[in-house]
């Protein structure tokens, strides 16, 4: 069961290094995002430096359970909430189903990690 902990988890924390660089670095396509479901452009980066700390807990988490089952928690929670922005802008699109997955990926690394304790 660790190995399949590992595998989603670095997935994940990959993923949200991704998704946080770009907000950190201020990328056109995300701001656009941004614009699209109704955040602040101008507290992207927030959402930049939680996604970072988030994949850094997923990591760390790998040898120390505590952090690695709060950093699923967060990142399920805050990718449940870019969900809820898409959906209350009215107008779902791909990354809304990109925000799905990682919502439904963040489960499964929380369920994993609290499994393999």
């Amino acid at each position: 069961m660790f190995i399949a902990t590992v595998i989603v988890c670095c997935v994940l924390a990959v993923a949200m290094l991704g998704s946080g660089a770009a907000k950190l670095t201020g990328n056109r396509g995300q701001a656009d995002l941004m614009t699209e479901v109704g955040f602040p452009v101008e507290r992207m980066w927030v959402l930049g430096a939680l996604t970072i700390a988030g994949a850094v807990g997923l990591i760390i988490g790998l040898w120390w359970w505590p952090i690695g089952a709060a950093a699923a928690a967060g990142a399920t929670l805050y990718f449940a909430g870019a969900v809820g922005f898409h959906l209350k802008s009215g107008r779902p699109n791909q990354s809304m189903g990109a925000a799905v997955g990682l919502t439904v990926l963040s489960l499964a690394a929380l369920i994993l990690r609290v499994a393999s304790a």
